[in-house]
């Protein structure tokens, strides 16, 4: 409860932060009557009659029906004491109960009060006890992670030896719920465990993309290293996107991260039309610098045509507060992914062409096994590059 009461000012105190609750209830005290049964026995008085009495007293008991001419149902009769003779504890203690010899003995002297306190709701998650602390985000930081990074610099200062535990820093969990509640700790809950979630399951399918998109182009160019240039153009497509969502005032969403994933594929479909052309070209004879310039130059106006329908097809969804994401992360990945990639990828298979043929050693004696060997590694170099 001392951590909950902590955390709860700290959160007041974080900017952006609104709605600050706890699940503590403050005391609610109460008062136990409890019969004193040799006091009840002398009288001629059960404990239960006391009881009864009490219950009919803070509440009501029904004793019949009355059967009204010309209605359907039966009104209930129901026997209440007045809120005036019931107000107090007092009051109550001044109702008397009908003993033996039918003598009404007040409840004051059969009974004696106890001053409590009402048991707090306890609460669990996953078998172990917790104490919620919530709260909601607005104004300008709408994302639950700016306040939970401030906060966490605080937490970092506490220590758990305060609140019940061994000394040491205090427990702070993310994506998994502690193992045990004999330490402290803090378990970050809600919107930052859905934001996790999504983003590491995305994560992990996008991993699981990259890979299919290598095997694949390993199948077609027969190649371990030029499916690596070719998904090389991948990344640059954030050299776009994250400025661009800081241009537009925008947070990096799930639906900007599906964005990135979608525009991996046009980015490596890009790629390929430059490798493809490259290699067409050195099979035709050309030199592999005047090829890679080439490549450049004639693969352009699809790459553009192809960011252009990008550009258009996601403008409409451009400013959907849901899609808005999705729709930057297209059309600004694309933008930059046609400016770097048309430039990077040649340059970049250029180089991975020179550095296999630096790799292949050719005998030093001149021979008709040497021209032919000269002949071998030329068509390998035409082949590689």
């Amino acid at each position: 409860l001392h951590l909950a009461a902590d955390v709860k000012k700290m959160l007041k105190a974080t900017p952006g932060v609104v709605d600050v609750d706890a699940y503590v209830e403050d005391p609610h005290p109460k008062t136990q009557l409890i019969v004193d049964k040799e006091k009840a026995a002398l009288h001629g008085i059960t404990a239960d009659a006391v009881a009864e009495t009490l219950r009919v007293a803070v509440g009501a008991a029904p004793t019949g029906l009355l059967h009204v001419p010309g209605e359907q149902e039966d009104v209930n009769i129901v026997l209440e004491i007045p809120r005036t003779a019931r107000g107090t504890t007092d009051d109550l203690l001044e109702l008397r109960v009908r003993g033996a010899g039918q003598t009404l003995v007040p409840l004051r002297e059969l009974v004696r009060t106890q001053a409590l306190f009402e048991d707090r709701s306890i609460y669990h998650k996953n078998l172990l006890p917790v104490v919620y602390v919530t709260a909601d985000m607005a104004g300008v930081a709408e994302s639950a992670a700016y306040a939970i990074f401030d906060m966490n610099e605080k937490l970092a200062k506490l220590n758990a030896h305060d609140f019940g535990g061994a000394p040491g820093k205090l427990a702070i969990w993310n994506a998994s719920m502690p193992e045990t509640d004999a330490q402290p700790s803090i378990k970050w809950d809600g919107e930052w465990q859905i934001t996790l979630e999504v983003f590491r399951d995305l994560g992990m399918a996008f991993a699981v993309v990259l890979l299919l998109i290598y095997v694949l182009l390993v199948g077609w160019f027969r190649s371990f290293l030029t499916p690596l240039v070719v998904m090389a153009a991948i990344p640059f497509s954030l050299v776009g996107i994250l400025p661009a969502h800081a241009a537009m005032g925008a947070f990096f969403s799930a639906t900007s991260m599906i964005g990135f994933m979608a525009g991996a594929g046009i980015v490596v479909r890009n790629s390929i039309i430059l490798v493809d052309f490259i290699e067409a070209r050195l099979e035709a004879g050309l030199p592999l610098h005047e090829a890679v310039v080439e490549a450049g130059a004639v693969r352009f106006r699809p790459m553009l045509l192809t960011a252009a329908a990008v550009v258009v097809g996601a403008a409409v969804i451009l400013f959907d507060p849901i899609f808005q994401g999705l729709a930057i992360a297209l059309m600004a990945g694309e933008v930059a992914s046609l400016l770097i990639s048309r430039m990077a990828v040649p340059v970049l298979y250029a180089m991975l062409a020179n550095a296999r043929r630096r790799h292949v050693h050719l005998p030093a004696a001149p021979s008709e096994n040497t021209q032919d060997a000269h002949d071998t590694v030329d068509g390998m170099s035409a082949a590689l590059s």
